[in-house]
């Protein structure tokens, strides 16, 4: 018998529906866990609300090295970031330094910012945690240096290879908006389940695309040095701060210390670049570090894309430089936000929901897509004794 080479649509096809039985069920659980994260702040923030609040009275706020100090002493860790809001009524988030030999983290809690009483660990961090490593890695050990990283990689690539086939497989001879965006449910068997699973397809393959490009930046180094050069340029020129009045910060006087250094850092910060601020994120600096860094959002604002940021000196507290997110070119902000823009909300609560419903949708796809290849298997299947009948009838005198 001939060999017969088949076409390219057929080579596609049979593309299409392999890795929709090996990446497919992958994505599926990858959309599953991404559509989680999505809200995992609003649904911690829910789980929590009993901590979020403490009642402030007349009570004055700790600076921050004393309330780091207290909190360390209760918990047995030593703090390494702080959030704090403007709201005299709320408590204090608090995360602990990785543990130097496993890289392990403890989990965070919150405290009274007033006398520095720890009010308990963060409710379902530990979950969330388990959710996003299933997402990136699958769960499988070795993290991110592992099986699993490799895995999730190749997977969104396949995403990809999804949408190109898919475009093609289902690109029609006649151009009609029906066609592209409207199923045909009324249509029996195998031919509804295929207009469903491609026109959905259609819709959400922008937000696919999106999902895909963004993912594989933390899947492949490369790839996101690649993005970075063409949304940023080149390495020196990315995040571009203004420095402090172009002047260099003082010397430290002899009897400089870290805890008074950031002490005076965040009462500069209050009262110069940090007087709008809502929420602000002071990281406490390590022996080696040069720099206390203040991430900040204005008030009314929760959008991670959004946040500001200052530097003051680690020894004197001065301000080193300062940068807002509105000032930044849209390239740095991409990529200064990839996680918001992988997740949707870079780009407003609408999209977020979007992209959520969008990972809700991957398990649909690879159950459609399963039943498609089941119906025309048992298609084939029963076309087969009918071709070896008529054979057979055709080979008699």
């Amino acid at each position: 018998m001939p060999f017969v080479i088949p076409s390219l649509r057929t080579v596609l096809f049979r593309l299409h529906w392999a890795l929709g039985l090996t990446a497919g069920f992958v994505l599926a659980l990858m959309g599953l866990t991404g559509a989680l994260m999505s809200y995992e702040e609003a649904v911690t923030a829910f789980a929590n609300r009993d901590r979020l609040v403490v009642i402030a009275g007349d009570r004055q706020a700790l600076p921050p090295s004393i309330l780091a100090a207290r909190v360390s002493a209760q918990a047995g860790f030593p703090v390494n970031v702080l959030t704090l809001s403007d709201d005299p009524a709320a408590s204090v988030h608090v995360r602990f330094a990785r543990h130097p030999a496993t890289r392990a983290r403890p989990p965070a809690v919150y405290a009274d910012p007033y006398d520095g009483a720890v009010l308990g660990p963060v409710r379902l961090e530990g979950a969330f945690t388990t959710v996003r490593d299933l997402h990136r890695w699958l769960l499988i050990p070795g993290g991110s240096r592992g099986w699993g990283r490799t895995i999730t990689g190749a997977c969104v690539l396949a995403l990809l290879v999804f949408l190109g086939t898919g475009l093609y497989l289902r690109w029609p001879k006649v151009h009609r908006w029906r066609i592209w965006l409207k199923p045909s449910l009324s249509r029996p068997g195998r031919a509804r389940w295929w207009s469903l699973h491609a026109v959905a397809g259609t819709w959400l393959m922008p937000v696919y695309l999106v999902m895909a490009l963004t993912g594989l930046t933390w899947s492949y180094p490369s790839f996101k040095d690649g993005a970075t050069w063409l949304l940023v340029g080149e390495r020196d020129a990315a995040k571009p701060m203004r420095a402090a009045g172009g002047k260099a910060a003082p010397e430290a006087p002899a009897d400089a210390s870290g805890p008074s250094a950031v002490d005076r850092a965040w009462a500069a910060f209050r009262a110069g670049e940090g007087r709008a601020a809502g929420t602000a994120i002071l990281t406490l600096p390590d022996a080696d570090a040069k720099a206390i860094r203040i991430r900040w959002l204005p008030k009314g604002i929760d959008r991670l894309s959004a946040r500001n940021e200052a530097r003051y000196d680690a020894a004197t507290g001065a301000l080193l430089a300062a940068g807002r997110a509105a000032d930044e070119p849209l390239g740095q902000r991409l990529m200064d936000n990839i996680l918001e823009v992988h997740r949707g909300r870079f780009f407003g609560n609408l999209f977020a929901l979007l992209f959520c419903l969008a990972a809700l949708a991957l398990p649909g796809f690879a159950a459609t897509g399963l039943t498609l290849y089941v119906l025309r298997r048992r298609a084939a299947a029963r076309r087969q004794p009918e071709a070896v009948s008529a054979t057979l009838r055709a080979a008699k005198p």
